[in-house]
């Protein structure tokens, strides 16, 4: 072990010493035989050391595998001690989120809500916006779940006294509307298609407004044909509106229409509003037709050039006289019985209320949990009949913290710093919301009450039925899409005047193909690395278009295989090409950053301060534009830049070849682009290609953060240097499969992380008050 302490002490301290200490990290005093003692520090030179990112670019490194050894070795003491005191780790309670609510309510109803109207924000912390720690609520969240508890129950019941109220559609500026939208009439273009619960039979009014022009003309009016508005209901058409060209701002009504009264069942229906297509085909235009159909206003009246009328939001308004409700999906879950007396009401109401308890508070129940509820139903009841009762009871069980909160029950006498087994009922919400992102279905709550799910084997076999259910697919929705931060891509829009061809359209076909080529890998069970080295994708006829592919048409998605061995795996795909861009140029800095943060698992330090943004530096010199790479060398000609910069910008600038959209090119500003550079490990890199190679040539850093983030979305809480001997276990396991898919989930699964929890200690007062609160024995 001496010999490894000199390896650190000769290559290591003369950045990382008590004098200079770069990174904020001294290694004069560690110790190689004692790493276990300081497993925080030891973790942290395993990271680098398994990224080859140590010694940094420049400075000297030792002969052959030192390196390794030297990571190998301080694994192995770190693991060994970590084996004698094994730590599950502590979380606090977690709250269902909005994706977590939806699913929640959809599995309890069968409606489909929108927990944004309610809920803020999710806050998102080490990827994911299910993290305990962050999920804190206040008191506007809990308004939130109230007021979301009383609205939700009305629509699910129906209310034939319900008063008139406005819920608005908005269209993105972004969207195209050249072409057909999902979901609407065939022979439509544009517009938009809702699912739309409308409380009670009754009368409704839609109210369209339309896009305009600057000086508040229509936009679109020198459009080759007049245009006519559709709204249908179910694919039914309620009402045809003819558009007037001459309609503006200043018309007494602006530019909204509105349809004559429409009669609607109470109920979930499909509405659109939609245009009919009058033309299709090629223009002869003085410009071609842009994807981003709206992107300038200021050409919407103009002769010459065929822009169409956009719709920009609808309104569904009513219900007018509402006539009472009839029967729907929603309300046959409900109401698994009917009195037909008034001694059988109360009986009938305790047992559908009974009912759906258990699900919504994923354990069975019991009658003092139900006693609350009751009482509700008996207030609603007392006012305006059975109906009003059990839907004052369903707004108590969605009120409810049990519904509400994910509380884990603490066995009897459990003292802070202990270990104990997580229960089945909360071990079958884990697992549920891990490998589904909902609430435990049916079979998963009878071996949970049975007691079943204690068993390993029990345990897995239910993993492995629910990785081959197809709701398994929030896995690829959920998991991956927000560990590559996938939703960074609705924060960068192209520049218009420079990507004419982008849309909202194609940002989610971006987006989608990257989560069907990670719900493929689940599906097939294929290999952790075919992540950055697939030779197949999946495009849609916009999407391969983009890419320069042909042979695909339509909407729907399919498998293609790569010819371009530059396209493979994600560093190929056009959604994280996207969101690591500008608006108006790519940026190898976010592009280096994001692989170093998402991929390897060791982001860079933040830039110093007072350090002048790339935008700061100039645009051109010398009578011509520069390239961004030689804006970056001015950029970082800082000598406080430098050092970090010479890591970042060789992997960004290896991508530099795919524009801010994924599209490849060869020149920037019609200079070529200059793509060369040094991985920080010496690995010469001039193409996506090589990069791709290049990382996987060391697969340990990217299976590690694959799983740390796997482990991070499963538990509901931050990994930290405590639970890298389970991660490497995970690892070894799961190499010796061939890293196949299943083999990293079931290892989460079967991990003392997943199935044990410690209780934790309380540091401060404010702390205490809240692990009181969540992880206190008898919680329900």
């Amino acid at each position: 072990m001496a010999a490894l302490t000199g390896v650190i002490q000769e290559y290591c301290t003369g950045c990382h010493s008590d004098e200079k200490k770069k990174g904020e990290l001294s290694l004069d005093h560690y110790d190689v035989a004692a790493a276990a003692g300081n497993a925080e520090l030891s973790e942290k030179i395993i990271n680098k050391l398994r990224a080859g990112m140590m010694p940094p670019p420049g400075k000297d490194r030792p002969t052959g595998d030192s390196l390794a050894i030297l990571a190998t070795a301080i694994e192995q003491l770190v693991d060994r001690q970590a084996a004698l005191r094994p730590d599950p780790g502590a979380r606090g309670f977690q709250r269902l989120n909005r994706a977590e609510y939806e699913k929640s309510v959809e599995a309890l109803l069968g409606l489909q809500v929108d927990a944004g109207n309610w809920l803020p924000l999710d806050t998102k912390s080490a990827n994911f916006d299910n993290i305990a720690d962050t999920q804190i609520p206040s008191a506007t969240v809990l308004d939130g779940y109230l007021d979301a508890a009383s609205e939700i129950s009305h629509l699910a019941v129906g209310n034939a006294k319900s008063g008139v109220a406005n819920r608005t559609y908005k269209i993105p500026r972004l969207a195209s509307q050249i072409d057909h939208v999902p979901g609407a009439p065939a022979g439509t273009r544009g517009g938009l298609s809702v699912l739309h619960t409308f409380p009670a039979d009754g009368e409704y009014i839609f109210r369209l407004k339309l896009h305009s022009v600057p000086t508040g003309e229509l936009f679109g009016s020198a459009a080759p044909v007049d245009e006519k508005l559709e709204v249908s209901v179910d694919g039914e058409r309620v009402a045809l509106l003819p558009i007037d060209r001459g309609m503006g701002e200043s018309d007494a009504n602006g530019l909204e229409m509105r349809t004559a009264s429409v009669t609607v069942r109470a109920g979930t229906h499909r509405v659109s509003a939609t245009f009919l297509r009058t033309f299709e085909g090629p223009v002869n235009d003085l410009i071609a037709p842009i994807g981003h159909s709206i992107a300038d206003t200021e050409i919407g009246g103009d002769y010459g050039i065929t822009m169409v009328p956009h719709l920009r939001e609808m309104v569904v308004s009513g219900p007018y006289n509402p006539t009472g409700v009839s029967e729907t999906a929603t309300r046959k879950r409900i109401f698994s019985c009917r009195p037909t007396s008034a001694s059988e009401a109360r009986p009938c109401a305790e047992q559908i209320l009974t009912r759906l308890a258990a699900s919504a508070y994923r354990r069975p129940v019991t009658k003092a949990d139900v006693a609350p509820v009751l009482a509700f139903y008996d207030e609603g009841a007392k006012a305006g009949g059975f109906e009003a009762g059990v839907r004052a009871g369903l707004e108590a069980i969605l009120a409810s913290p049990r519904f509400i909160f994910r509380l884990e029950q603490l066995p009897a006498g459990a003292k802070p710093g202990e270990r104990y087994a997580v229960n089945d009922a909360d071990l079958a919400s884990r697992l549920s919301f891990f490998l589904w992102g909902t609430p435990p279905d049916d079979r998963l709550r009878a071996l949970a009450a049975k007691g079943a799910l204690r068993n390993t084997a029990t345990l897995t076999a239910e993993a492995k039925r629910m990785l081959g259910d197809p709701r398994a697919e929030a896995l690829a929705t959920r998991f991956a899409a927000q560990w590559l931060r996938l939703q960074d891509i609705e924060k960068v829009h192209p520049d218009a005047i420079y990507f004419p061809d982008y849309s909202q359209q194609l940002a989610d076909a971006m987006k989608r193909e990257t989560e069907l080529f990670f719900w493929n890998l689940v599906r097939e069970d294929r290999s952790v690395l075919d992540l950055y080295g697939a030779t197949y994708t999946f495009v849609n006829e916009p999407l391969a278009r983009h890419y320069g592919m042909s042979g695909v048409v339509g909407n729907q998605f399919r498998r293609v295989e790569l010819a371009d061995e530059n396209r493979r795996g994600l560093l190929g795909q056009a959604s994280v090409l996207t969101l690591t861009s500008h608006a108006n140029r790519t940026s190898p800095v976010l592009r280096g950053k994001w692989v170093m943060e998402v991929l390897i698992g060791s982001p860079p330090p933040p830039p110093p301060p007072n350090v002048p943004d790339l935008e700061k530096t100039g645009e051109s010199k010398d009578g011509r534009l520069l390239t961004t790479r030689e804006r970056m060398e001015m950029h970082r000609s800082n000598a406080s830049c430098r050092s970090c910069h010479e890591v970042i910008d060789p992997i960004g600038l290896a991508l530099d070849n795919y524009d801010v959209t994924g599209r490849w090119r060869i020149k920037e500003n019609r200079m070529p682009l200059d793509t060369k550079g040094k991985l920080y490990d010496g690995t010469p890199l001039a193409t996506p290609s090589d990069l791709r190679v290049a990382l996987l040539k060391r697969p340990t850093p990217l299976v590690r953060t694959f799983t740390q983030n796997l482990m991070a979305y499963a538990l509901g809480r931050r990994i930290e240097y405590g639970d890298q001997p389970a991660v490497r276990q995970i690892v070894a396991n799961a190499t010796k499969q061939n890293h196949r898919m299943s083999a990293y989930v079931l290892g989460v699964v079967q991990s003392d992380a997943f199935r044990m929890t410690r209780l934790a200690v309380a540091s401060s007062d404010s702390t205490k008050g809240a692990r009181r609160v969540t992880s206190g024995p008898g919680t329900h």
